[in-house]
């Protein structure tokens, strides 16, 4: 399925309808152990989670990351409607006024039931965070952007089959 991509003056949002249920979906999204499975930047490498863990308002959870150098991050879920919207903000796992200067990155996904499928659409948000204006120097937007192109695609690939668990 063709994408579509919107940008804002920092935000950057990619839709993609996939042929399956929002609530198939969103059971992958919201199993931090899935993520590696769907990450389209390659940088996610693992959880600290036990699969099959479902996520949900204020939760927090662990990733190995891989950007170059590993690394951690905790992320708190910070929005949540169950099976319609989750959304999670990272920071690095380290001292506190390190993870206030690099998290606030928002990560959101929408499901929305139409015909054919679910509309998905996932959101790279930095707008909390204080450290935006070098993420637009850097072109992180253009990055978010081809990384949750593949996500999505990458979603939609591991949809569990029905009837499987």
């Amino acid at each position: 399925m063709a994408t579509l991509t919107t940008m804002s003056a920092e935000k950057v949002s990619v839709t993609r309808v996939i042929s399956a249920t929002p609530e198939a979906l969103f059971a992958v999204v919201a199993d931090p152990a899935r993520h590696s499975d769907i990450d389209g930047s390659g940088t996610v490498k693992g959880s600290s989670g036990e699969s099959g863990t479902r996520l949900s308002l204020g939760a927090k959870f662990g990733m190995s990351m891989r950007h170059g150098l590993p690394y951690k991050m905790i992320n708190e879920v910070v929005e949540f409607e169950d099976d319609r919207l989750i959304a999670w903000k990272p920071s690095l796992d380290g001292p506190a006024f390190i993870g206030r200067l690099t998290g606030s990155v928002i990560w959101r996904y929408s499901f929305e039931p139409v015909e054919g499928g679910t509309k998905v659409t996932e959101t790279w948000d930095p707008t909390e965070s204080k450290m935006s204006w070098m993420l637009g120097l850097l072109g992180e937007q253009k990055s978010a952007q081809a990384n949750m192109e593949k996500t999505l695609e990458r979603l939609e690939q591991n949809i569990p089959n029905p009837g499987s668990k």
